[in-house]
């Protein structure tokens, strides 16, 4: 009962530090990177679909995009999409395809964009200690019915802590190379 706690808290904390990679993945760094365009949404037949299922998203060097629509009657709109998203993007349709260059990052939005990761990089400490607290919250209630011993209960609570300890380290390694990705110049 004690070692599915364990493993669930784990399981959790991997979810965590997932959820913290999708985030950063978010966060241009001057380069191009398909997965910039991940939440840009596309109007498709009555419904906004994400753009990845209406077009295929290529690099076509380090600072463009290609975005080709499989369907022609959608440049429009997924032109329409990039400029009208947060990421101050302004595409170029040539074609059938749509140019989506990168503008350089300037040093003010780059230490903008390094306030964001610390950010983010916090939410996700926040969230593996309040994954910590329940896990030592279930222990104790385990305590409480007398299904687990004080020794037991103690031993977890370790291995539920270098757990923790392990996630945030990791959550520190991710945000020290997405910081040291957008310092690049």
């Amino acid at each position: 009962m004690s070692d599915a706690i364990k493993s669930t808290t784990e399981s959790k904390m991997k979810k965590a530090i997932e959820a913290l990679q999708n985030e950063l993945a978010k966060l241009r760094t001057g380069r191009a990177h398909p997965s910039l365009l991940d939440h840009i949404r596309v109007p498709y037949y009555g419904n906004d679909v994400p753009l990845s299922q209406v077009a295929s998203i290529t690099i076509s060097d380090s600072r463009t995009l290609m975005v080709a629509p499989w369907e022609k009657s959608l440049v429009q709109a997924i032109e329409k999409a990039i400029v009208t998203s947060d990421l101050g993007l302004n595409p170029a349709a040539t074609g059938n395809n749509i140019r989506v260059p990168l503008p350089p990052l300037s040093e003010e939005r780059r230490k903008e964009m390094a306030k964001l990761v610390k950010g983010e990089a916090e939410n996700a400490r926040v969230s593996l200690r309040n994954i910590r607290r329940d896990a030592n919250n279930q222990l104790k209630e385990q305590l409480k019915k007398k299904e687990l011993s004080e020794d037991a209960e103690r031993g977890l609570q370790d291995a539920i802590q270098k757990l923790t300890d392990k996630f945030v380290a990791e959550v520190d390694r991710l945000c020290a190379i997405k910081e040291k990705e957008l310092m690049e110049v």
